[in-house]
């Protein structure tokens, strides 16, 4: 897999999520097997990217090349500027945001909104692209609803425009994330362009990946939710697809490990105060399934302090082990 002078380790893309891949979640992604990460969405509003939380979404400090850096808006020279300041401050590559289905992005006709407007969608992605001498790539769902699948007419544009790779999210605005998603219109945009094809949507299984890959023929998988409290599913789908067979899950040691070592990183990124609050979503997907996990959970919420929370961590994990071995 690759994406201007990029050859990638494997075919296997962590999704951007907002409030989810920052950089420590990144970073351990990419360890657990990840090929590739993409940065939260940053705005093309000039006048937020001096903003804490856009300074945050930007930082790659000590992550490996490629870094690539996505961008949302509905301006073309207002998109072009974001590109080239992103540029100017480290990215690799610059990622497209046409995929977001969120309310606030679209009621200001950004993200998959902006998949109603064809003729848009070509100027602004003409404007990047000539605005940088990184490789561009597109993040898209396949309409705007089940009426409207026009996903691909705008991979045509999207070629056309000197995109790089375009990945697509089996869904349209209007689906959200319900229902399952649908690959067909992703095959379709396979077979009608020439740029490699990274197919996203309801990839929670290795078996899934196969299959995805199978029917589709996309050149890579991008995993979004199925990575939350378990970053191992890169290795785990790599391993599967390689050699047709699974790897032990985790065990609980390593889960506790993971996640010890994954709060130490956030406490440092965020400080105390922040890096508390953003754990307490990741802790509760880490301990998702496992049992007395909902008590754990809810004490975890109301503490305020990170050592609070690593010493109450390292307890539940410490007696989840004793009972399994009671067991």
């Amino acid at each position: 897999m690759k994406i201007g002078p990029y050859t990638l380790p494997n075919n296997l893309f962590l999704a951007p999520m907002a409030g989810v891949t920052d950089r420590p979640f990144r970073q351990l992604c990419r360890r657990l097997g990840a090929g590739m990460v993409v940065s939260e969405m940053i705005t093309a509003n000039k006048a937020l990217w001096a903003s804490k939380k856009s300074l945050l979404r930007a930082n790659h400090d000590g992550e490996p090349e490629p870094r690539s850096i996505q961008i949302a808006g509905t301006d073309p020279k207002m998109m072009a500027e974001a590109a080239q300041h992103n540029v100017d401050q480290g990215a690799d590559i610059i990622d497209i945001n046409m995929g977001c289905p969120a309310k606030k992005i679209c009621n200001v006709m950004a993200g998959s909104a902006l998949l109603q407007n064809e003729k848009l969608v070509g100027e602004i992605l003409e404007a990047v692209v000539n605005a940088v001498n990184v490789p561009v790539t597109l993040k898209i769902r396949t309409g705007w609803d089940t009426c409207n699948r026009n996903g691909v007419a705008i991979a045509r544009i999207a070629e056309q425009s000197g995109i790089q790779a375009l990945a697509v999210h089996g869904r349209t605005r209007a689906d959200a994330y319900q229902g399952k998603a649908e690959y067909n219109t992703i095959a379709e945009i396979k077979s009608a362009i020439s740029i490699p094809v990274i197919a996203n949507g309801d990839i929670y299984t290795p078996e899934k990946a196969q299959q995805v890959l199978a029917y589709t023929q996309a050149d890579a998988l991008m995993i979004g939710r199925a990575a939350q409290g378990n970053p191992w599913i890169f290795q785990q789908i790599n391993h599967f697809l390689q050699h047709g067979e699974h790897l032990s899950p985790p065990t609980v040691n390593e889960i506790s490990q993971t996640l010890i070592e994954h709060l130490h990183t956030l406490y440092n990124f965020y400080g105390e105060y922040s890096g508390v609050r953003m754990a307490r979503k990741h802790i509760a997907w880490y301990s998702k399934g496992l049992r007395n996990g909902n008590p754990f959970r809810q004490h975890m919420n109301t503490l305020e302090q990170a050592q609070q929370q690593l010493d109450f961590t390292e307890q539940f994990f410490a007696q989840l082990e004793q009972d399994m071995i009671a067991a």
